[in-house]
């Protein structure tokens, strides 16, 4: 059992960091399926941590052989920490040149442990196509970080490892919102990039004190823009009322399946799949959004409800951790899966939130030193 954090902004940011890393744990052992087929392959609905699909996974899936489930994090969480690394590095807000001059590096060298390798190797050597595009070109195109994100397939990379955006905002879902957006453009482009922000919006507003998951929802809401804006309003119209996840599942596909581009076989791609758009979203951060909702700021019921909702599974359940830990704090994330995937992962799960609750408060009072220069600037101007 972890120790008691010391303030409630502490506990906040530990509940993001951790929720997040629990959703991606318990959803990335039934990534890519559908509900029908995570049923039959695990006798009913999954209620916790399971081991992998497929008991020969090194061979299974040549194209990802890795050891999925058993409580392994995946990519999603490598990369989370990965940027909490950076935030604790420059002890300031990030942008575009952040991630070029910080984040890739990370990924091009120095060994970690990655659960799903079972073995120390470069992070890297773990990520998707998608966020290999981050080295392609930042690294060895030196394209403009600013606008590196144009060109890659459009898809959920980015906006999986904005949670630390949130919390160093925390409070702040506008500045929260445009940080990230910045931080995304070296990654992705269109509705993956506008993802970004809208997710480091909602954590963000879910780290105020008295924040409900209408009260987070509504802040994403209010900053998202185009095809997300009307994904998540129809995400969280299908929600409303509903307090079973096994009864929203089913719902909140319907309700996002116009706006998402990979279509109805999630491993057989629509021919108009993550192309850019102004109409269209990822499906992962709405349905994720709807999970906040439905579960009533749980963190359990959020989890399980994107883990069983199947498809991209490890981020939705991963996003819907992250907001549901900043509304209920660490106390509010299991603690029996939380232990067990920290012992599994052999990862520190506690640490990030501690680093991002110290960045938080530095940049706080840096923010609060800009302000103050600027007040006096307008203050000589107007008299």
């Amino acid at each position: 059992m972890p120790e008691k954090s010391g303030t409630v902004l502490e506990q906040k940011a530990a509940g993001v960091l951790v929720g997040s890393a629990v959703g991606d744990a318990i959803g990335g052992a039934v990534e890519g399926w559908t509900p029908e087929a995570i049923r039959e392959r695990h006798g009913g609905w999954v209620t916790g941590i399971v081991g992998p699909w497929y008991d020969d996974w090194r061979t299974a899936r040549p194209i990802a052989p890795y050891h999925k489930g058993d409580g392994h994090i995946t990519d999603d969480t490598l990369m989370t920490h990965a940027l909490v690394e950076v935030y604790d590095e420059r002890r300031a807000h990030l942008d575009a040149y952040a991630v070029a001059e910080s984040l890739v590096p990370k990924m091009l060298n120095g060994t970690r442990w990655i659960p799903e390798l079972e073995a120390d190797a470069l992070l890297l050597q773990r990520v998707f196509l998608a966020e290999k595009w981050l080295v392609a070109r930042l690294h060895y195109g030196h394209v403009d970080p600013r606008e590196a994100g144009v060109g890659n397939i459009v898809n959920c990379g980015a906006a999986m490892y904005m949670a630390p955006v949130g919390v160093a905002n925390a409070g702040d879902p506008e500045g929260a919102y445009a940080e990230a957006l910045d931080v995304a453009g070296a990654h992705q482009s269109s509705y993956g990039r506008e993802a970004a922000g809208v997710f480091a919006a909602a954590v963000a507003a879910a780290m105020i004190p008295g924040a409900t998951p209408a009260s987070a929802v509504e802040s994403a809401i209010g900053l998202a823009k185009d095809g997300t804006r009307r994904a998540v309003e129809a995400v969280a119209e299908a929600a409303d009322g509903i307090t079973d996840w096994e009864q929203a599942i089913p719902l909140l596909r319907k309700a996002i399946e116009p706006y998402d581009t990979v279509g109805p076989d999630y491993r057989n791609l629509s021919m108009d799949a993550r192309r850019p758009s102004r109409t269209k979203a990822i499906e992962e951060l709405p349905v994720a959004l709807g999970f906040v909702l439905v579960s009533e700021g749980d963190v359990r019921r959020a989890v399980l409800g994107g883990t069983n909702y199947g498809r991209d599974a490890d981020s939705i359940a991963s996003m819907a951790g992250a907001i549901t830990g900043a509304l209920s704090g660490r106390d509010g994330v299991p603690e029996d899966w939380a232990t067990e995937i920290a012992e599994a992962s052999k990862t520190d799960l506690e640490q990030p939130g501690r680093v991002m609750a110290s960045v938080a408060v530095e940049l706080r009072d840096a923010d609060a030193r800009r302000w103050a220069r600027r007040n006096d600037v307008l203050e000589t101007l107007t008299r």
